[in-house]
């Protein structure tokens, strides 16, 4: 049930906001347990904004880390536009970031066009990398997730989890100025809501559902976030045992398709720092689909190293917004 309420924990933070302030102007004591609510859920409040008025300076011993859902490049034209791939990869060369890392990763053997693994090399520094399929057809066609680095591979590997769908979790070590980075990149439960679910959730914002068929669609909904986070929880629990027995500086990158008051998030995060927390500003949103829009996309780094500059671009053709941020040591 806690899950659930991690769902609506911005309404819930909205609405005690708004009582402290009403309550305190009429004089009245109930404001302070609306504000002693608030207190008390701080470090759950700053996962979700913060005010930052500092400008960070980046130098180029900074490493600038790239996390995206890039939604296999539109592989099957979801946004009705044929350039999306391209503008997608565009965006990406702008940025070139020293490590990429790409959720929800397509490439073909075959197809030419869409090889983008060496695409993706080409207009990067990053050069190297490490991918791990989750689903391959007709021997040529992968689906996955990808990292891309700048640096040296000395290592990978990955946490599998039980489960057909296309989640995953990989670890590159990678070499930085003679020193062991750990980079986790991660693609964890998807609600998998099907289209008459997100039909169903249109009608709800647009108030026009049909009262007849309001309670069972409600009901497959519930259903379809309870299997999720029950999935969730598992795939958390082994990534941060994994992390737990890592002896190297750590960044991790991913999809946890969570938000910062879950069960997932605090698990995975452990004693981590939060890129978005340490050098974000305002309400974060990663998610840019037709369910709220929630944070659920993390940049997270060991408590040596430090965050400069998080932000997340203004554009995605997507239902992600790809975030970055840069990393000094």
């Amino acid at each position: 049930m806690l899950a659930f309420f991690g769902l609506t924990f911005p309404v819930i933070l909205f609405a005690n906001i708004v009582f402290t302030v009403y309550w305190f102007a009429q004089f009245r004591v109930h404001a302070a347990f609306s504000f002693i609510a608030i207190l008390l859920s701080a470090k759950t409040c700053l996962g979700f904004i913060q005010f930052d008025f500092t400008s960070d300076s980046i130098s180029n011993k900074d490493i600038k880390i790239m996390s995206y859902n890039s939604m296999l490049f539109d592989l099957y034209n979801w946004t009705k536009n044929t350039e999306s791939r391209n503008i997608i990869l565009t965006s990406l060369a702008e940025e070139n970031p020293d490590i990429l890392c790409l959720q929800e990763f397509y490439t073909s053997e075959e197809k030419g066009d869409f090889n983008n693994i060496d695409t993706v090399t080409g207009l990067l520094n990053a050069k190297n990398h490490h991918i791990e399929y989750t689903t391959t057809l007709r021997g040529n066609d992968h689906w996955g997730i990808a990292t891309f680095s700048r640096f040296p591979i000395i290592k990978k590997g990955k946490i599998e989890f039980n489960t057909s769908a296309n989640n995953i979790c990989i670890y590159t070590d990678v070499i930085i100025k003679k020193d062991t980075f750990r980079i986790y990149n991660m693609h964890l439960q998807s609600i998998r809501f099907n289209k008459a679910d997100y039909k169903f959730i249109e009608q709800v914002k647009n108030d026009t559902t049909d009262t007849k068929d309001e309670v069972e669609k409600s009901k497959n909904i519930l259903r379809r976030l309870k299997r999720a986070f029950v999935k969730r929880a598992v795939q958390a629990d082994a990534i941060a045992a994994h992390i737990a027995n890592c002896k190297y500086k750590i960044i991790v990158c991913g999809d946890f398709n969570d938000t910062p008051a879950s069960y997932v998030y605090n698990t995975v995060r452990g004693d981590l720092k939060d890129a978005f927390v340490e050098s974000g500003s305002g309400f974060e949103q990663t998610y840019a689909g037709k369910f709220p829009r929630f944070r659920i996309d993390y940049i997270l780094h060991s408590k040596e190293l430090t965050s400069k500059n998080y932000h997340h671009l203004s554009e995605t053709l997507t239902d992600h917004y790809p975030i970055v941020s840069y990393i000094s040591y």
